[in-house]
């Protein structure tokens, strides 16, 4: 006969512990998850590194960038007339004048202008006083006509005053009397006519005359001009200082306007830098720089700001204020030292190649201990050659890794140890 089995009740170990054992595991994990540390780590040497400290102390607003020595003013040499090169008068180097000839050229096609010029010039006078002697001549036989005109006048008048009085004493007929009379008018007409005529040739031979001599002008300033043009055949300096550039040869031909060389001024000079285009917001005329040279400090102030932007660089003049470094030479390099702001108490850090890792978001802090050191985020604002200005994540006191981060910047946790 069959016996019923009964079932066990409770936890049986062979049955449930497979389960209870994964229960217990999964509890563990998200423990682990919830409570423990996770953090990537790195363990470094500290003399690998390099430790800086954070500090309230007096942040200088500058800026540092290398300048380079030009004369205070250049004047291109273009010559206004084209020509070949004849003769170099002054080489590179040499000191001129204002006024001195530096290249004579040559232009036969500008002396043929002279020469047509000057021609043209002649036929014109010749022409007017042609017109001159032609015009005395009509003055002189219209003043004439005048004359004989107002004598005929005359004789008719006596004529016709003879005539009336004769027919009014019944001398003679009146046919004769009016003939007298209308001779008499005939001739008064004519007398006003002729005057007429010559007070219009008068206006139209002075307006004429005019209108010559002010062409003869202008075809005498026309060769003036045009002489003035084979004397600029002589390149000449515009101002006192050194001839820098000579690009030119014998025989050569030169262009009108052509660039060929450079005079420097050397009464002064200035101070031209290239800064990065960060600053350009910032620089502007009037501030103040300094360089040291020896023992000396010197100041300068900026003279103009270039608003083109090349390879990320934007030029800037400086103009010495007060003494000039003994022995100035163009060309000479100083290292300068910019002022965009005044000195002002701030959180700072030491200058580092971490920014170029980070771009200034975060930093490696060390604990007290010295032992360890976290990452944190950070925000910095100003910096210059020597420090960051950092406006959030740090606090006076704390230390923190400058050095470069290329090794470990994916770690949250770096381990510092003596070896």
């Amino acid at each position: 006969m069959d016996r019923i089995i009964e079932k066990k009740k409770g936890f049986q170990l062979k049955k449930h512990g497979p389960y209870a054992a994964a229960a217990l595991l999964i509890v563990a994990l998200v423990l682990w998850m919830l409570l423990g540390n996770h953090a990537s780590t790195l363990r470094i040497s500290t003399q690998d590194v390099t430790i800086g400290n954070v500090e309230r102390a007096e942040f200088k607003d500058y800026v540092r960038t290398n300048g380079q020595v030009l004369p205070i003013q250049v004047v291109q040499i273009a010559p206004e007339e084209g020509g070949i090169v004849r003769e170099k008068v002054a080489e590179e180097g040499a000191m001129v004048k204002k006024g001195d000839v530096i290249v004579r050229l040559s232009n036969s096609n500008l002396d043929l202008q002279i020469l047509n010029a000057e021609a043209e010039l002649a036929e014109k006078q010749n022409m007017l006083r042609n017109t001159q002697v032609a015009m005395q001549q009509d003055r002189l036989n219209n003043q004439t006509e005048q004359a004989q005109t107002e004598m005929d006048t005359q004789r008719k008048r006596r004529n016709y005053e003879q005539s009336q009085n004769l027919y009014d004493q019944k001398l003679i007929s009146r046919e004769d009397y009016l003939q007298a009379k209308e001779d008499f008018e005939l001739s008064q007409k004519k007398r006003q006519l002729i005057g007429s005529r010559l007070r219009q040739d008068s206006i139209y031979r002075t307006v004429q005359m005019d209108q010559m001599e002010d062409n003869l002008q202008a075809m005498r300033k026309n060769v003036v001009l045009v002489r003035q043009r084979k004397d600029k055949l002589e390149v000449r300096s515009a101002i006192d200082g050194e001839l820098g550039l000579l690009d030119v040869e014998l025989g050569q031909s030169i262009t009108p306007g052509q660039k060929i060389g450079q005079i420097n001024d050397l009464s002064d000079y200035k101070v031209q830098a290239e800064i990065d285009e960060h600053y350009i917001d910032r620089v502007r005329q009037g501030l103040t720089a300094t360089f040291a040279r020896g023992n000396t400090l010197f100041r300068l102030q900026v003279r103009k700001v270039y608003p083109e932007v090349r390879q990320g660089k934007f030029r800037c003049d400086f103009t010495f204020q007060g003494p000039r470094p003994e022995n100035i030479r163009t060309g000479q390099t100083y290292y300068i030292d910019l002022e965009l702001g005044q000195p002002e108490q701030a959180v700072i850090i030491p200058r580092g190649t971490f920014f170029q890792t980070t771009g200034g978001q975060w930093i490696f802090v060390l604990d007290k201990s010295g032992e360890k050191a976290y990452r944190r985020n950070i925000r910095i604002g100003r910096q210059n050659p020597q420090h960051y200005e950092v406006l959030e994540g740090l606090e006076p006191g704390e230390q923190v890794i400058t050095s470069g981060y290329e090794a470990f910047k994916d770690n949250e946790i770096l381990i510092l140890t003596s070896h």
